[in-house]
């Protein structure tokens, strides 16, 4: 018996890459927050999620896995990436098995529902282990400007391409498997309908504030205003997944608690951090603010780049909670879950005195849309460029010889 599911699992392994090749042909759809707030709220079927995940989850993997292979060859077969591609197969795999299956069998749905809380457990080390691989790859053949450029296109889309799978996935299980998040029994599976904003910017301080505690002993206290220009005087509130807030906000506080730290060391007070809130017609913008010395605007776009990351290389395990902080991805990841609506995550800063980290939303559900990558001739076309001499001046630090002749 162990040997007949040996044969089948390799038998369908080796039909993986004609299965991606089928579901990258279609364009993934993107679904806005209404419309998961509508279905999850008035119209929710599981029958009807099924017959839409069975088609759509593969849709979006093979659309990534086809830009997993064209990565370049030594990045592609370091042990991680390796590691990385095995899982989406497999996990491809098991969904194309419910796409000829009966949704009104209701074992069907309940195998269904158990597969996809398997594939969110099986992607829970995705992003650190696909960190570790870029590692792997930088210390065997260094970086040069094409691959730097190839990687970081790919990582974001790789990336976002993963926020909206487990986007899905959490879903369906929140809704369909027992019903009602039972930690939030007001949310649609994990969106809040009625996300009270400065509730979130509180919490993920006082998280924020409680490490900078125990590993600095000291940390800058919290300034927040808000200002509704829709219906002045009323909280913010907006329809939203307070997770991805969440890990924005978290990211931007840890950064900008341990730059006051350290730029006001000496000093016998800390300036405090400031946070406005504001919601507009179009936009809910989130802006903080620290007095902790700022960054050159040459390292500005590299704070987002994950090829860049100066953090030390972490140690990895094979547990669940894999760590995320030490690879320098918390901003570009950051910056993906404010893009993953149709919003953004920018960085003001003023060397010398401090940072402004805005977060952009939208304010409206209706306009939230996800934001997806799709595998087509532009996609690949950006992994052939070539990078050709530049047409301005490039600075350099060596001291010119102006005694040269110039005819």
């Amino acid at each position: 018996m162990k040997f007949a599911r040996f044969l089948l699992k390799n038998a369908a392994l080796a039909n993986a890459p004609k299965q991606i090749e089928r579901f990258s042909r279609f364009s993934p759809s993107p679904l806005s927050m209404k419309q998961f707030i509508d279905f999850g709220s008035a119209n929710g079927c599981e029958k009807t999620s099924f017959a839409f995940l069975r088609q759509e989850l593969p849709v979006r993997l093979a659309n990534i896995m086809r830009e997993i292979y064209i990565l370049p060859d030594p990045l592609l077969h370091t042990p991680s990436v390796q590691l990385v591609q095995s899982w989406y197969i497999q996990s491809l795999m098991e969904l194309i098995e419910f796409v000829e299956k009966n949704p009104e069998d209701q074992r069907v749905l309940s195998d269904f529902t158990e597969a996809l809380v398997t594939i969110r457990n099986r992607h829970n080390n995705v992003v650190p282990t696909m960190a570790q691989g870029v590692i792997e790859y930088k210390e065997a053949f260094g970086v040069d400007p094409v691959t730097n450029q190839n990687v970081q296109y790919f990582l974001d889309r790789f990336y976002m391409s993963r926020i909206s799978i487990r986007m899905l996935i959490n879903q369906h299980t929140l809704l369909f498997d027992g019903g009602t998040n039972p930690a939030h029994p007001k949310h649609i599976g994990s969106i809040d309908p009625n996300c009270e904003v400065v509730d979130v910017v509180q919490d993920a301080y006082e998280n924020s504030k409680m490490l900078c505690d125990q590993y600095y002993l000291a940390s800058p206290e919290l300034e927040i205003k808000q200002a509704n220009a829709k219906t002045p005087g009323q909280p913010i509130h907006m329809v939203y997944v307070p997770s991805h807030l969440y890990h924005m906000l978290f990211e931007l506080f840890k950064n900008a608690m341990r730059a006051t730290v350290e730029f006001h060391e000496d000093s016998p007070s800390l300036p405090p951090v400031k946070v406005k809130v504001v919601l507009g017609k179009e936009d809910l913008t989130i802006k903080i603010s620290d007095n902790g010395g700022g960054v050159p605007l040459r390292k500005i776009e590299r704070l987002f780049s994950y090829m860049y990351s100066t953090a030390p290389r972490p140690m990895m395990d094979n547990s669940r909670n894999a760590p995320l902080a030490g690879f320098g991805y918390g901003l570009p990841i950051s910056r993906l879950y404010a893009k993953y609506f149709q919003g953004d995550l920018v960085l003001h800063s003023m060397e010398g005195y401090g940072t402004d980290a805005v977060i952009y939303l939208k304010a409206l559900s209706s306009e939230s849309i996800e934001r997806l990558p799709v595998f087509n001739k532009s996609a690949w076309k950006h992994y052939k460029l070539c990078t050709e001499a530049d047409d301005w001046c490039i600075p350099s630090s060596e001291p010119k010889n102006l005694a040269r002749n110039i005819p």
